[in-house]
């Protein structure tokens, strides 16, 4: 367990497959939980950054928090853990595969993915930017870029492309 400087909260230690499940959001309190290999998809799991070995951050002491969602981003050093990484990847072939879009059309939406996945000052362009496009799009290949995207967008993206959910 690790001390949040400032809160003074214990956060203990998140296992997490590189898929994104989280096996065990009290890794080190509760190890008799812990998993080498995610029983969801067989993935390894991991506890630490793989680019700057600090902690994944998991769960606060004590919560009794039921559902914990993996982190996108090292608290750490700001990387993208490797779920992260991954689903923005297969977004990016998603939207190569986007067959009613031309080749500017693609690249904007490429672009654009890396801000939804964050809160910058540009999230709410690539929001726009996003729509307009799916909206063209239209077809399973646009259905699974979202859903992926469902994995990994920030919360506020996520209410304004997924109301209700």
């Amino acid at each position: 367990m690790y001390l949040r400087p400032d809160s003074q909260s214990v956060y203990d230690v998140a296992q997490v497959c590189l898929n994104g499940h989280v096996t065990n959001g009290f890794s080190r309190s509760s190890p008799e939980f812990n998993e080498t290999f995610c029983s969801n998809c067989g993935e390894r799991t991991i506890t630490v950054c793989p680019a700057c070995n600090h902690a994944i951050r998991g769960q606060i002491a004590g919560s009794m928090i039921v559902s914990f969602p993996a982190p996108s981003f090292c608290h750490n050093c700001g990387e993208a853990y490797p779920w992260t990484a991954r689903s923005l990847t297969a977004a990016r072939e998603l939207a190569e595969e986007l067959e009613n879009l031309g080749t500017e059309e693609k690249q904007i939406l490429s672009k654009s993915l890396d801000d939804l996945v964050r809160d910058t000052p540009k999230t709410s362009v690539a929001l726009v930017r996003f729509k307009n496009i799916m909206r063209k799009a239209g077809g399973l290949e646009a259905e699974q870029l979202k859903s992926t995207l469902r994995e990994i967008a920030t919360e506020s993206v996520k209410r304004a492309l997924f109301p209700g959910v």
